[in-house]
């Protein structure tokens, strides 16, 4: 049986499996996955925007702004990557927005973080929107842009039939987001999720990609292996 089995040829996976090195390149932003080097920038933005973000996240462990901490998310999200069912980007905006000059696939500062998890093929097809935003870049319109490149990279690099999306009910900020991203709001989940400690109910959203037609104002999020 040894001998038969090493001569099978494995099936193409039928999935598209985008490389790691791929980048979402915006007007302003430039959405890349999380890397090692990001770390300094990752822990000083987390801890300046602790109180900030903090009433809308699982509660922080004590050790979440430690090396060890990233470096376990970021495990974490290479293993996802290369199982295709996670994708977790970081947020930057173009060098040329702080006037520095720099290298071909440089970036600008890191200003936060959105992610396609719990991602679901077969009969499903489909993928969780997360995000979060730093506090001195939140109100710019930065998470929009983003947040449209990743539907875009959801859509025409993975070829998902829909996003699903959550948030807590008085959080008006990320409604509001997902209504300008196409989302619209499906139900009430309650007690969905543990935030900051505590059980809360959470508004649902989705979003049928299928339905998005290529004509739509907006260009499909330029793709650009690094490399």
């Amino acid at each position: 049986m040894f001998l038969i089995n090493r001569w099978i040829k494995k099936p193409a996976h039928p999935y598209p499996r985008p490389r790691i090195n791929t980048r979402l390149v915006g007007q302003r932003v430039i959405v890349r996955a999380v890397e090692r080097s990001d770390w300094a920038e990752w822990r000083e933005l987390r801890e300046i925007s602790r109180a900030f973000l903090t009433p809308w996240e699982p509660r922080w462990p004590n050790n979440a702004l430690t090396h060890h901490y990233f470096s376990s998310l970021l495990r974490r999200y290479g293993r996802e990557w290369q199982l295709a069912n996670g994708y977790h980007f970081h947020i930057f905006l173009h060098p040329t927005d702080n006037g520095r000059k720099h290298a071909r696939h440089a970036v600008g500062p890191l200003v936060g973080g959105v992610t396609l998890s719990a991602l679901e093929r077969g009969i499903a097809q489909k993928a969780t929107l997360g995000y979060w935003m730093g506090h001195p870049y939140a109100g710019q319109g930065l998470m929009t842009e983003a947040g449209q490149l990743v539907i875009d990279f959801a859509r025409d690099a993975l070829r998902l039939h829909r996003l699903d999306a959550c948030c807590l009910p008085h959080n008006d900020i990320s409604c509001a987001l997902l209504r300008r991203l196409g989302f619209a709001q499906e139900g009430l989940a309650a007690s969905y999720l543990r935030i900051d400690g505590a059980w809360e109910d959470h508004l649902l959203w989705g979003m049928t990609l299928d339905s998005l037609a290529q004509s739509a104002a907006h260009s499909p999020a330029p793709l650009h292996p690094a490399g």
